[in-house]
């Protein structure tokens, strides 16, 4: 299950996608989201659906891949179906004691499904194609005229960039204690629910120390390299627009506006 999760993993390349601007893909993925969530019907999702497909085919990122980031999310992806089938007042298609399956249930679920799966599908796209630094160096400037406010933009864009850095090393760690432990006799996969979270108590306490002397480390190594913020510090690599993202942007323009224009329609 460890093995999964790939969220804050970064796949190089040189594909268009890969090429493109950090702020392009934020910006992109900023306007997908909000239509996702501004559109209600399948028809709409469809075409933000079809335009995530184009953005995977030319990213050049296994298929797989992106399916392997949607498997730890089955679990909540059944709850959430479950619940809108049964709860969800409206024709009912049939009923067993106080349950009931409403038409209008099943297309709640089918919708909400669909959201969340697009919603983790092209989150999981941008840090594929999106090294932790782009990502740092792409939101600290997006961000930058909450400066003049004294927003610290610089130390938030660095902690999400250390975060999503160390989350691969981490669940690469929690699977090393993991077969440590199963190699001494703990079993993680038999009994009750209650049972399996207390054989993880001596999985949480090594993890937890590991996590801590990583994060000294780290802190050391910064304080020797007399690190101080964003102060006046230069970059090794300045962000440049180019002709891949000006396309880039007008194709997530076009698909977004439409699959919002279809849903007003609708």
């Amino acid at each position: 299950m460890l093995k999964d999760i790939t969220l804050g993993q970064y796949f190089p390349g040189t594909s268009p996608i890969h090429r493109m601007d950090p702020r392009t893909k934020l910006l992109m993925l900023v306007l997908y989201i909000v239509t996702i969530f501004m559109s209600g019907k399948l028809l709409p999702f469809a075409l933000c659906a079809a335009g995530l497909f184009l953005v995977i085919g030319l990213s050049r990122i296994p298929a797989k891949m992106i399916l392997k980031s949607l498997k730890p999310i089955v679990i909540i992806v059944i709850f959430t179906g479950v619940l809108n089938i049964l709860y969800t007042p409206g024709d009912v298609l049939a009923q067993l004691w106080i349950f009931r399956v409403t038409r209008q249930g099943i297309e709640t679920a089918a919708v909400m499904i669909t959201r969340i799966l697009l919603l983790v599908a092209s989150t999981s796209l941008l840090t594929y194609t999106t090294s932790p630094m782009a990502l740092t160096d792409g939101l600290e400037n997006l961000l930058s005229p909450l400066k003049k406010l004294k927003v610290p933009v610089h130390e938030f864009a660095m902690m999400m960039s250390i975060a999503l850095r160390f989350i691969p090393t981490l669940i690469e760690e929690t699977d090393k204690i993991m077969s440590a432990q199963k190699a001494r006799g703990a079993d993680f996969e038999s009994g009750s629910l209650i049972q399996r979270a207390k054989a993880l108590v001596p999985v949480l306490v090594p993890l937890f120390i590991s996590a801590f002397r990583r994060a000294d480390e780290l802190a050391c190594a910064m304080e020797c390299r007399l690190y101080h913020g964003g102060g006046n510090r230069t970059r090794l690599h300045t962000l440049k627009y180019s002709s891949v993202d000006a396309l880039g942007g007008l194709a997530a323009v076009l698909i977004c506006g439409g699959a919002i224009v279809l849903g007003f329609v609708l």
